[in-house]
């Protein structure tokens, strides 16, 4: 008797052979968790009886001759104790914004065909490209222990950290990789593998009825999206979709020689491919508010299905086109405000990449075993937005030809020795990164370039990247290498600069902290980071550039010769609805806060008396105001602080903001940053204007009047020359109406990207 709580989780293959003919064999791999109460795994049916003892399937002898043949098992026990590896499927990392991208690769990859076809896609002569980068992805989901990366695969649909998700949507990136694909095939062993595996005919027809004329087109199909509308289940959209059609009224149609005529409009499918991904179409226009809305209505679609009812009267029925479920893929839409925009998406899918009924679920690195029942009853339901909006059927024809065991021996042996390759240098990275250390220097010019909280962004997908200065030095190396390799880089003297280590605070702000004394030049990078106490694997820091000495034999005063503080200066701009972030500059531990009032005012060129309000920048969720008679010590300024400063506005310019929707206190503008968005903006026309593509970061709360006035300062053009179209989850182009007063949000829910027009008004 097994103890409670034991188990064992085992990948293991059975292979039956002929001894005088290895090449050829049958084999089956599983994977199984075995506990006490599931001791018992294995393949119900393994290979024909009446198949054992002659030639088929391509052998030329029987698997038994002569009453002998040869069976082997290989078995792998892993070491698993949280039941992570045993499935047998590895997760793809997920990025930083949900997309459907990790959810339709694995779909690919369950494929074995098209697995193995993508494999022996000659790419070894190649640089890197979407073939090579796919291959290597399938390798690795199917050799590796860990989650796999798709970043340098994403890189060549031009997507980056920020616009993951509005570029494009799950239709028009498979055609983009489809066609890729299929090329990259075109004269090869794989060559007719996409047209093999995906596509269908369909026939597209409208008959006059008063009149003999009729037009016809026969095309080809990869998908089909159908209608959830008004639909209980996929039989009510399958008939909806190739229902007959009236075309009369004002909608008749021009018939060549006829005119306008009465017709019957219609589509009739000639074939269905044996991979056949269909498209749920659940969102639809909302008249009232201007927007798309999702329809999450009870929608039923069956494990089983027989597609010969839908095909055209004229086809072939001697071939079953009886489909099984193999796939499901889940859109959850999430209508509240979360903190991040696009993570009110959220992607994963259901996957049965076994001819047996085991059904898998991946949400990005989690991979885990579901029942049927999760798969079917749980996403049926219109309770909540987490619902179906792709469904993948095979044909079960085709079924042992699509789904088989691909084992190490058929990878490609160049495939193989690239990852192997990879993985050196991967490793040979790790082994430099043991040597060097790896130091961000941030200036004053990154400071003055960023738009939003902190000093700048290294990481955060809301707002802009900047390009910031890296260097990669020997741990051993001295501090005083380091200010000269520096100094050569800004072309300065070694003497003129001084660096501030930036330190994440409690809070989770980047700030700056303590200077790096010049007693430290001759002690080793690594040293310095050990007596700093920084605990990452990399420096961040500030450089202070002096323009000129303070006297014949120093550039700048010590930290500890004057109580003095360096802060950081922003100034909020309530007409332009921006932040313009001025520099640095030293304030006395003991200087009351009314002191720097003439800084700022001449920095800005304003009126020497001009009244300012000052806010301290302690975290977005918190800006406090300051008081300009107490002291900087008192007011519990520190090195590092940053603080926002603001005319002081009269009752007339406060009431003039408001009517123009703007904000215009900086407690406010920080509440909106908090909602930011960087929205791609990119020429309707291509490369004809001056700015074909550009990014703003804009708020989500922003009417359309304020984002068409930012966008039209960027183009130097009139707000009201400007016309903007948004793409919709459909992929269908919309046109947004300045007359509606809709928000940045309401406009941009299923992207990220606008496209602009400049009328010639």
């Amino acid at each position: 008797m097994a103890p409670i709580g034991w188990h064992c989780c085992v990948q293991f293959a059975l292979i039956l052979w002929n001894p005088e003919e290895p090449e050829h064999y049958v084999s089956y791999y599983t994977c199984h968790r075995f506990t006490a109460e599931e001791s018992d795994w294995g393949f119900e049916e393994f290979y024909e009886q009446d198949k054992l003892f002659i030639p088929s399937d391509g052998r030329t002898r029987p698997l038994i001759e002569n009453n002998s043949c040869n069976i082997t098992a290989l078995v792998r026990i892993i070491k698993d104790p949280n039941g992570d590896l045993w499935r047998g499927y590895m997760g793809l990392r997920r990025p930083k914004i949900h997309t459907f991208l990790n959810s339709y690769i694995q779909s690919l990859y369950c494929i074995s065909y098209f697995r193995e076809a993508v494999y022996n896609i000659p790419t070894e002569n190649d640089e890197k490209s979407i073939s090579s980068t796919l291959q290597e992805i399938f390798y690795e989901l199917q050799t590796s222990n860990i989650p796999v990366d798709t970043i340098e695969f994403t890189k060549f649909f031009g997507w980056d950290s920020f616009d993951y998700f509005g570029k494009m949507d799950i239709r028009e990136f498979s055609t983009i990789l489809r066609e890729n694909l299929e090329n990259k095939m075109k004269n090869t062993k794989v060559d007719g593998t996409i047209s093999k595996l995906f596509t269908g005919t369909m026939k597209s027809y409208i008959k006059c009825v008063d009149v003999d004329y009729e037009s016809i087109r026969i095309e080809d199909y990869y998908d089909i999206q159908l209608s959830v509308k008004g639909c209980k289940n996929l039989d009510d959209s399958f008939l909806d979709y190739i229902q007959e059609k009236t075309l009369d009224g004002d909608n008749k149609y021009k018939a060549e020689d006829y005119g306008l005529q009465v017709a019957k409009k219609g589509i009739m499918f000639e074939s269905f491919p044996p991979v056949l991904y269909l498209h749920l179409d659940r969102f639809e226009y909302d008249n009232q508010n201007n927007c798309m809305i999702k329809i999450n209505d009870r929608y039923e679609f069956p494990l089983e299905i027989d597609l010969q009812k839908y095909l055209s009267p004229d086809t072939d029925r001697s071939k079953s086109y009886k489909y099984s479920l193999h796939g499901v893929f889940i859109h959850d839409f999430i209508h509240d405000n979360c903190d991040n925009y696009e993570d009110r998406n959220r992607y994963f899918v259901f996957l049965r990449p076994e001819k047996n009924r085991r059904w898998i679920r991946f949400i990005d690195e989690r991979v885990t075993l579901v029942t049927e029942k999760k798969v079917l009853d749980d996403y049926y339901d219109g309770v909540n937005a987490a619902n179906a909006y792709m469904l993948l059927y095979i044909r079960d024809h085709d079924i042992d030809e699509l789904l088989f065991n691909i084992l190490p021996k058929d990878i490609p042996v160049n495939l193989q020795r690239r990852s192997k390759e990879e993985k050196v240098t991967y490793n040979l990275k790790n082994e430099d990164s043991n040597l060097y250390l790896q130091t961000w220097v941030v200036t004053e010019e990154n400071f003055k370039n960023h738009k939003g909280f902190d000093l700048v962004n290294f990481d955060n997908p809301q707002y802009s990247f900047m390009e910031i200065s890296q260097f990669k030095i020997l741990k051993e190396d001295t501090y005083g290498t380091f200010k000269k390799m520096v100094a050569e880089k800004f072309k300065f003297s070694a003497d003129q600069i001084r660096f501030w280590v930036l330190v994440s605070r409690l809070n989770k702000t980047i700030r700056l902290d303590l200077p790096i004394p010049d007693s430290f030049l001759d002690k080793s990078m690594d040293a310095i980071k050990t007596e700093l106490s920084l605990r990452c694997d990399e420096m961040k820091l500030y450089v202070e550039i002096f323009e000129k000495p303070l006297n014949n034999k120093k550039w700048f005063q010590s930290t500890k010769e004057i109580s003095r503080f360096l802060i950081f200066i922003k100034y909020f701009d309530p007409y332009t609805q921006t932040l313009k972030n001025i520099g640095h500059l030293y304030v006395h531990e003991f200087g009351r806060v009314s002191d720097i009032f003439p800084i700022l005012c001449k920095k800005m060129n304003f009126p020497p008396n001009t009244p300012l309000i000052l806010f301290e920048e302690i975290k977005p969720s918190m800006i406090e105001k300051m008081i300009p008679k107490l002291t900087f010590k008192k007011s519990e300024i520190q090195n590092g602080d940053i603080i926002c400063f603001q005319k002081a506005l009269s009752l007339k310019e406060i009431q003039e903001h408001l009517s123009a929707g703007r904000i215009h206190t900086i407690p406010e503008f920080y509440e909106s940053l908090s909602t930011s968005i960087i929205v791609h903006f990119k020429s309707k026309f291509g490369y004809r204007d001056p700015k074909p593509e550009f990014n703003l970061v804009l708020y989500r709360k922003m009417g359309y009047n304020a984002f068409a006035k930012q966008v039209a300062v960027h183009l130097n053009t009139d707000p009201l020359n400007l016309r903007f179209t948004t793409v919709q989850l459909s992929g269908k182009p919309k046109e947004i109406d300045r007359n509606i007063n809709q928000t940045l949000l309401e406009i941009l829910q299923f992207s990220t990207c606008l496209f602009y027009e400049i009328l010639d008004l």
